[in-house]
């Protein structure tokens, strides 16, 4: 199993996920995205709508809050 800080947890499948309300999903995938925001239209399977930014105030501020320099690219997770 893979954690990551800003995204969903990667598992070896087969996978079988029992949600709340006791649904059990599977998956035969050899590795599977299990998103953890909640931000998923495909829930519990990670779609990667982690990725979909908030607005982030002033244009072409940062999510840490610093203006991009010359030439300098923003990352993306």
């Amino acid at each position: 199993m893979v954690v990551n800080r800003d995204g969903p947890v990667l598992v070896e499948g087969p996978v079988e996920v029992v949600g709340d309300d006791g649904t059990t999903t599977r998956s035969d995938r050899f590795v599977v995205a299990i998103c953890t925001c909640r931000r998923s239209r495909t829930y519990p399977w990670c779609d990667t709508s982690h990725r979909r930014r908030k607005p982030a105030g002033p244009s072409g501020s940062r999510p840490d809050g610093r203006q991009p320099q010359g030439g300098e690219e923003e990352s993306r997770p």
